[in-house]
């Protein structure tokens, strides 16, 4: 069985899909970018900006479904530019201080809203 999550703290779905699926245990969130939740733009500034919103937006989604980022087991990052590698992992590594999750981190041609960088998360439930 699988259940949508939903969360008015994180932006919107912009298309066929939830924000995150609970099902057998674990969540299943969907990628998200640095879309605002209030304005549903993207946040201005560098990649460290669009990394702490992207990473507010994943905690939102978590919380919402009686989790936390330390519940956390494997992330995807998605760069738009491999260059922002480092920057992106100071960000990165302030919400993952202990024991962070499994990660692949992947460059791609072009994110939605041409972002920066997209994460997706898997986590067990709360």
């Amino acid at each position: 069985m699988k259940q949508p999550i939903t969360t008015p703290r994180a932006p919107a779905a912009i298309g066929p899909y939830s924000q995150g699926v609970r099902a057998n245990g674990f969540l299943f969130l969907s990628g998200q970018v640095a879309l605002d939740p209030a304005s549903g733009q993207l946040v201005a500034g560098d990649i460290r900006a669009q990394t702490e919103q992207v990473l507010k937006n994943l905690q939102a989604v978590l919380e919402a479904a009686g989790s936390s980022l330390t519940a956390v087991v494997k992330t995807t990052v998605f760069l738009g530019d491999l260059n922002d590698f480092a920057a992106m992992n100071e960000v990165y590594a302030r919400f993952f201080p202990e024991a962070p999750p499994a990660r692949a981190t992947v460059e791609v041609a072009r994110l939605p809203r041409d972002a920066r960088v997209e994460i997706d998360v898997i986590a067990l439930a709360g």
